[in-house]
């Protein structure tokens, strides 16, 4: 399989993930692989479950967030997380998830999100601290743990 993608500077992210070809709503740009259980959460950490925070292996983590994102997060059977597009993306085009996607809180960022997003929430949170509203233009595009814990 081809990778679709490549590690790029961006003006004001430092590194992005880049399309090299398009993608359709549905396909998955990336697939997600799992490299290391951890003790604990940091920045770069995903959440595969209530208590558990993995690092994943190759580019992923370099993925960058933005409150109006065009990809989703989708388990894989080995419980990694593949990005899937959630619209149509251009070659050139940077793809982007809302960390809320896979981190049910968010303790290690700026306090200011610089994606740049027309709908910037301002901040970069977790999934738990979404409205209803954006929760449910995520459906289908987010870890099905973070709905378990809505549920508690």
């Amino acid at each position: 399989m081809e990778i679709g993608y490549e590690l790029r500077e961006t003006s004001e992210k430092g590194e992005g993930i880049y399309a090299t070809q398009a993608y359709k709503v549905g396909d998955t740009v990336m697939i997600g692989v799992i490299k290391e259980v951890l003790t604990g959460n940091h920045s770069h950490a995903s959440q595969i479950d209530e208590h558990t925070h993995v690092l994943h292996a190759g580019l992923i983590s370099k993925v960058n967030h933005c409150c109006e994102p065009n990809c989703g997060i989708h388990v894989n059977e080995t419980g990694a997380h593949d990005f899937v597009a959630m619209r149509d993306i251009g070659i050139n085009e940077e793809a982007t998830f809302d960390y809320a996607m896979r981190n049910y809180s968010i303790d290690h960022f700026p306090k200011v999100c610089m994606c740049g997003a027309k709908n910037c929430r301002g901040k970069i949170t977790g999934w738990k601290d979404l409205t209803h509203e954006q929760k449910k233009t995520y459906q289908g595009f987010v870890a099905p743990y973070l709905l378990d814990l809505d549920a508690k």
